[in-house]
């Protein structure tokens, strides 16, 4: 399984010619040259994770493609869309997926939360979305790690690497940062990483690791 880090949050996987997509959201400006998407999962509600013309684009390109995300987000989205919670399996293709958490990370006590589900593919691959959700009991190969965000403190993000202890990971959502500044926290998610053993890759942009 290929995992290809795309602008700020949206990811993509490969495998056996199949594509499974990650939140396509406002910062990825164009989804590429995408070629068999099986699925199509957005994290939550907010912009930066999926805009309706990412998915009427996707659901023209690929139509019939599931979709699931969380309730708020499928009332507002402009296709047809499946509601997942934490708990909940699907099977998009080949890909098997497991979601997890269940509420966006706290940006301040005046906004409300707004629900989330972190992704686990295949029992080898995990994004949390905007959270700190562990998947308890999975031994993690590959993290995509949020590194910069309005709810994103750096030493809590460097904690929730340290209790999932992948193999490998690489740092997401991370638009809200100058350049400077995913260096430097990338080099904390890097320490984090290595604490157990684990190799963190500084993926930029349309770069890929192999899982």
């Amino acid at each position: 399984m290929r995992v290809t880090k795309h602008e700020h949050a949206c990811l993509t996987l490969d495998k056996n010619d199949e594509t499974l997509v990650i939140d396509p959201g406002v910062f990825a400006a164009d989804l590429g040259d995408l070629d068999g998407v099986v699925g199509v999962i957005i994290t939550h509600e907010h912009a930066d994770h999926w805009t309706p013309a990412h998915l009427r684009t996707l659901a023209e390109r690929f139509p019939g493609v599931p979709m699931l995300t969380t309730a708020a987000t499928a009332r507002d989205a402009p296709v047809e869309t499946t509601v997942v919670s934490p708990g909940d399996t699907a099977t998009l293709g080949s890909f098997s997926v497991r979601f997890f958490g269940g509420t966006h990370n706290e940006i301040h006590s005046s906004i409300p939360l707004v629900d989330n589900v972190g992704v686990l593919v295949d029992d080898a691959f995990y994004y949390p979305g905007d959270s700190y959700a562990v998947p308890d009991g999975v031994d993690v190969r590959v993290l995509a790690a949020p590194v910069g965000a309005p709810w994103l403190k750096i030493g809590e993000a460097m904690d929730f690497v340290l209790a999932v202890a992948p193999q490998h990971a690489f740092g997401t959502h991370d638009m809200t940062l100058s350049e400077a500044g995913r260096g430097m926290h990338r080099d904390r998610l890097a320490w984090a990483t290595e604490q157990s053993g684990g190799a963190f890759h500084r993926l930029d942009a349309g770069e890929s690791l192999d899982v």
